[in-house]
């Protein structure tokens, strides 16, 4: 009696299991995630570099989301060039310190509240302290769009720079972080507007979603908003694990490392979960044999074409892009050494 018994608890478990799991789904290698991150590492410091050395002004593909990976790679025991993770800090400030006297009339720099909001975000993930010159560009930001209940990106540039979401995003992020204690009074109003912006969105691309959800967090929405923002962007994941900028493309590593970087960041999603480990294991699937990804430009190009050093050619700025958002998924699944 209690040997059937014992065979049939088996039995319903086996089944539950094959109910939760697609055949043959196992948890991708953790030696293969850190393999994957060890030969994307190399060549996104040298884009980095390259960017930082061909041009003078700051980029959000080359600095803030090199120095994203960089932040997240150090604790998980990962070597990292300190010389040129410094450079990139540098430049970044180097290049907001350019343009201070114009943040202080309110004009800004190229680039708008993009550029601005990246900046202080790479400022913020290298633990830099605020100052005269982060004050200034909190200033601009809060004079910017003001009578908007939420801030317009400066271009359109898909897949990152396809929706407001992602600019007020950035700068919510960037005012939290850097805004002084005189300016809180308006910034908290900022929030309180931003914050009905967002919650009344209907985002029509992954990137609105990511970022929709993003804000939640930052703005301190009720809780379950933000798990029924989190359980809509999981139902996307495709069959092959990842996600795809909109609906009618294909997975790519743009979208489906910004989606696991959100769901990992939201608290809803642990790194055992299946949608994660699917999505972690498309990830290392599509990986090409140099360590790099591969994301075809969809941005009309408005600027002089520069080479970096990362490979792709004409498509290597979203490329390293995406690179470095799958970069920081994959990290993100690994306990630090803190």
């Amino acid at each position: 009696m209690y040997h059937s018994i014992l065979q049939a608890c088996v039995c319903c478990l086996i089944l539950n299991l094959a109910l939760l799991s697609p055949a043959g789904e196992t948890a991708p290698d953790p030696a293969l995630v850190r393999s994957a991150i060890s030969r994307s590492i190399p060549l996104i410091e040298k884009a980095a570099a390259g960017s930082a050395h061909e041009r003078t002004c700051f980029t959000c593909h080359n600095q803030a989301l090199a120095v994203l990976v960089f932040s997240e790679a150090q604790p998980r025991g990962f070597k990292i060039d300190q010389t040129n993770f410094q450079r990139q800090v540098d430049h970044t400030a180097a290049a907001l310190k350019r343009g201070l006297e114009k943040y202080q009339t309110g004009q800004g720099q190229g680039g708008g509240p993009d550029m601005a909001s990246f900046s202080l975000w790479t400022l913020e993930l290298a633990g830099r302290k605020p100052d005269e010159v982060t004050a200034a560009v909190t200033g601009y930001l809060l004079e910017r769009n003001r009578s908007r209940d939420h801030w317009l990106r400066n271009s359109t540039r898909p897949p990152s720079m396809s929706s407001d979401t992602n600019t007020s995003y950035f700068v919510i992020r960037a005012l939290r972080n850097f805004g002084t204690e005189a300016q809180q009074p308006r910034i908290q109003k900022r929030f309180a507007q931003s914050r009905d912006w967002f919650l009344k969105l209907k985002p029509a691309s992954t990137e609105e979603r990511v970022f929709q959800l993003r804000a939640f967090l930052e703005l301190n929405v009720e809780e379950s908003r933000i798990q029924a923002a989190a359980r809509e962007l999981t139902q996307l994941q495709n069959s092959d694990g990842g996600w795809s900028q909109l609906p009618e493309m294909t997975s790519d590593a743009y979208a489906t490392g910004t989606v696991l970087v959100a769901l990992l960041r939201s608290g809803q999603h642990k790194a055992s979960d299946l949608s994660i480990q699917r999505g972690i294991k498309y990830l290392l699937e599509t990986q090409q044999p140099d360590g790099s990804w591969y994301v075809k430009s969809r941005a009309n190009p408005f600027q002089t074409y520069f080479e970096t050093g990362y490979p792709h050619g004409k498509d290597q700025f979203i490329s390293v892009t995406a690179a470095s958002w799958a970069t920081v998924a994959l990290l993100l699944t690994l306990p630090t050494d803190e």
